[in-house]
């Protein structure tokens, strides 16, 4: 996906796309093979393609990459107060001014959180629209734009044909940027307290382009062409799909083309933990942000009726007000056409209607309690051996409990001829461990640059009380009939827009910064996390726990730019053609002066990758700029595990002004490892600021 045509011989890019859709089906009705040109921001175009055509097409002239429109997923208020940013913080008089834009499932916009009152105009830098319908009928000016893509896509009869959010995740995300502050907020009782967003005064662009079918490539890169093109501020994205190449993914070729013309994209790493290398969106043009927990957790207690309660965890807004006979799903088995080999899992049509109904049953399985509840079940427990550091929603009272607990409860049923039991309401309780990085967030290394540490940071996503659209459910089950205006939700999905809003909240004291001033400033203060709790170190957690305070005056930044990304690129083999293509400059090129490689890239962390037992040592070049005191003289402090060894060259960077770089190397001598990570940090001090950055060694 390349940039728009620089000169004049081509003023309407469909024409071009149609052109080139002639030649390779020889039709003279290639137009309607045409379903989509990206007009604003970058030249690229959707298309009904076979196989062969698509061969035919990716070896013609001017074309980058072809790839096919992939589903993405969804990766799915105390915590802003647990992060140290507080309602009361200091905001900048110009944090109104501030755009950002949601590529998401849309919006509802008559949550409280979306509230105009006290707002003026929207900027005049806005250039965007509002796409109404009869359901959707205007914007305001907190949610200053609202536009919906399904290319190609049929919509479900339950699904809005506008930017309304039938889901409840883009609502959801929009109102933990920057949602403003609701008095009262909470999820039927639980959570309760004032929502509010990470930049309540900023506005509010919406991208929807997530369906109840999924999420497609073609949608994602016409929201990021008009986002682009309206003039947001920051670009949020809690959905993707892995790619092994950076041009054949549409967050990453989006984000690439954003950051030239000075917008930040912040994106989820994915919910395919705690595996190493199952994260996504690792674009080094891109900040990547990792899920952590903060301090509340929901427990949901069950008492027997021979008085012993064991503690699940769930978000149980239930009540029962009595003691309720108990089975084993094994002991209700369907025998008569169903799937009765699967009864113990509580798995669909497995169960006896008759032996279940009105009773609590026990599954050894995780589940969404679908088949119970079609069995008349009032409640249920699940028990297995998977992690259990977050909670979930389910369709009636549920408690989901360790093999330990759920096999005691099971001894019980054994143990008396009739059983009872009562799941209790969930409650809240202090998580002392807090904060680690919960078991479903994605882990690194990157798999497409080894030597560029992901994740950058993690945030909050674990039990997030914000927004919810009200044509959805608390469980977002058809079967759940609970609607309510604030739900409580985990996910990386929620991760990433704590860290879209404090990307907004520095905006807002420095709007000519650069994105890659915005994310250095976000990485440098980041907060170390505890690597006793979180084994996998940086490749969970990255730099640390986002500090936003600390962000907006960070001392010392990494700045990179577009031809510090064309370097790089070059260094990874991508050729002159290809770069021109992706620029739109014909003078792009790779030359020894401009070869780059990975090490030379201006990161704000540094990795170093090495196999079993062989020794490795690297030159990382680096150059920072002082945006803290004038006059001020750093001094680098190294702290490294034993073995492992790291030298700065100059370990002293003098400034006298605002604006000046400085640049150092750092060497990193790395000993024949059978460890899987090591790592320690690097902190530039000038007594005033701490400018961290982590540095890593690891097996691949």
């Amino acid at each position: 996906m390349g940039e728009l045509p620089k000169d004049d011989m081509i003023s309407a890019p469909s024409l071009l796309h149609t052109s080139m859709l002639q030649e390779v089906i020889h039709s003279s009705s290639s137009s309607e093979y045409l379903l989509h040109s990206y007009k604003n921001s970058f030249n690229g175009f959707v298309a009904k393609l076979t196989g062969e055509e698509v061969e035919k097409l990716s070896n013609m002239e001017g074309v980058v990459s072809v790839f096919p429109n992939e589903k993405m997923q969804l990766y799915t208020t105390k915590s802003w107060d647990f992060i140290g940013f507080p309602q009361e913080v200091e905001r900048s008089t110009t944090e109104s001014d501030i755009i950002v834009g949601v590529i998401d499932s849309g919006i509802w916009p008559e949550s409280a959180s979306f509230s105009d009152k006290g707002f003026g105009q929207p900027p005049q830098k806005w250039k965007g629209t509002c796409q109404t319908s009869s359901n959707f009928t205007s914007c305001n000016n907190k949610i200053i734009g609202a536009r919906y893509y399904h290319n190609g896509v049929k919509l479900d009869p339950n699904e809005f044909g506008s930017p309304r959010d039938s889901d409840g995740h883009g609502t959801h995300t929009a109102s933990i940027i920057a949602g403003g502050l609701v008095s009262g907020a909470s999820l039927l009782g639980l959570a309760s307290g004032t929502a509010r967003g990470g930049v309540p005064a900023a506005r509010i662009a919406v991208y929807k382009v997530c369906w109840s079918k999924g999420c497609y490539g073609a949608d994602v890169l016409a929201a990021f062409d008009d986002a682009i093109a309206h003039g947001v501020d920051i670009i949020s994205v809690s959905l993707g799909g892995y790619s092994p190449y950076y041009f054949e993914n549409p967050i990453s070729i989006g984000a690439f083309h954003a950051m030239k013309k000075g917008i930040l994209t912040s994106t989820a790493v994915g919910n395919y933990g705690h595996d190493r290398a199952t994260i996504t969106n690792l674009w080094p043009w891109s900040l990547s942000v990792a899920a952590s927990t903060t301090d509340r957790k929901f427990v949901t207690k069950v008492k027997l009726g021979n008085n012993q309660v064991y503690e699940g965890v769930s978000i149980n807004t239930f009540k029962m007000n009595a003691m309720y006979p108990i089975i084993h799903a094994r002991d209700a088995q369907n025998t008569t056409g169903g799937a009765s080999q699967y009864a113990s899992s509580c798995d669909e049509n497995s169960l006896n209607k008759s032996l279940i109904n009105g009773k609590i049953v026990l599954c050894d399985a995780l589940n969404w309690g679908k088949e119970a509840t079609a069995a008349g079940a009032v409640g249920m427990i699940m028990r297995d051996g998977a992690p259990k550091d977050f909670s979930l929603s389910f369709s009636l009272p549920a408690s989901y409990m360790d093999w330990s607990n759920g096999t005691e409860i099971d001894q019980y049923l054994n143990s008396t001829s009739k059983p009872t039991a009562e799941i209790q309401r969930s409650v809240e309780v202090k998580d002392e461990l807090a904060p680690f990085i919960v078991s479903f967030s994605s882990r690194g290394p990157n798999l497409i640059t080894r030597d560029i540490l992901k994740p950058d940071l993690s945030a909050p996503g674990v039990n997030i009380l914000a927004a919810w659209s009200e044509a959805s459910t608390v469980s977002e089950k058809k079967w759940d009939t609970r609607v309510v205006p604030y739900n409580i939700m985990s996910g990386t999905s929620m991760a990433c827009p704590h860290a879209s809003g404090a990307a907004a909240y520095v905006k807002s004291f420095h709007p000519t910064w650069s994105p890659s001033y915005i994310k250095s400033a976000l990485m440098t203060t980041a907060s170390p996390m505890k690597g006793e709790i979180n084994t996998d170190l940086e490749f969970a957690y990255g730099s640390g726990q986002l500090d936003p305070v600390k962000a907006a005056n960070p001392g010392l930044v990494y700045d990179a730019n577009e031809t510090d990304y064309i370097n790089f690129l070059c260094g990874e083999g991508y050729s002159n053609k290809k770069l021109q293509l992706i620029t739109g400059d014909t003078n792009s090129s790779c030359s020894a002066d401009t070869n780059g490689t990975v090490w030379a890239l201006n990161y704000p962390s540094f990795a170093v990758s090495t196999k079993y037992k062989v020794s490795v040592t690297r030159n990382f070049t680096r150059t920072v700029t002082n945006v803290g005191t004038p006059a001020s003289t750093y001094k680098a402090n190294v702290t490294v595990p034993a073995g492992i060894s790291v030298e700065v060259k100059p370990s002293v960077l003098s400034f006298k002004s605002l604006g000046q770089k400085k640049t150092f190397s750092v060497i990193v001598m790395v000993p024949a490892l059978d460890t899987e990570i090591i790592s320690g940090f690097l902190v530039w001090s000038d007594g005033v600021y701490q400018v961290r950055s982590p540095i890593v060694a690891y097996l691949y």
